[in-house]
C-alpha cells in the first residue's frame, strides 16, 4: 500500500482554505479564547475537584472569556485584566480554604493502587 499523506494534506488543507475563504473558521482571536475555555473545562474534566484544577481550570475559562471579550467584543483591556486578577485571587482563595483533596485520589490520570497494598497516610 502506498503512503497516503500527500493526499491526506491536500484535502486537509483543501478543506482549511474553503472554510477559510467563506467564513466557516472564525478568525485566529476565537479560536485562541476557545482553545481557552476547552485547557480549562478538560482540567476540570480530567483532574477532578482539587486544590490546583479549581485554581487552573477556572482560570483559563476566564481568560478565554476576557480574551474573546477584548478582541471580539470590543471590552477595554483596563477593564478586563483586573477582572480576570481579581477572579484568579478568589479561586486561589476558595481553593485554601475549601475542603477539597490536594490531589485527585481515584480516576483516570491517578496511579492505580495494587490489591492488597494499603495507602499510608
Amino acid at each position: 500500500m502506498r503512503d497516503a499523506t500527500l493526499p491526506v494534506v491536500l484535502i486537509a488543507g483543501g478543506l482549511a482554505m474553503l472554510g477559510w475563504n467563506y467564513g466557516w473558521i472564525p478568525d485566529w482571536n476565537t479560536l485562541v479564547a476557545l482553545a481557552l475555555v476547552a485547557a480549562g473545562v478538560l482540567i476540570l474534566a480530567l483532574d477532578g475537584v482539587t486544590k490546583k484544577s479549581l485554581v487552573a481550570g477556572p482560570i483559563l475559562i476566564a481568560i478565554g472569556i476576557g480574551w474573546y471579550g477584548h478582541f471580539d467584543l470590543g471590552w477595554h483591556s483596563r477593564l478586563v485584566i483586573p477582572l480576570i486578577m481579581i477572579f484568579s485571587g478568589l479561586m486561589m482563595l476558595v481553593a485554601r480554604f475549601a475542603p477539597v483533596p490536594d490531589t485527585r485520589i481515584r480516576g483516570i490520570l491517578a496511579p492505580r493502587e495494587r490489591d492488597g497494598e494499603q495507602k499510608s497516610e
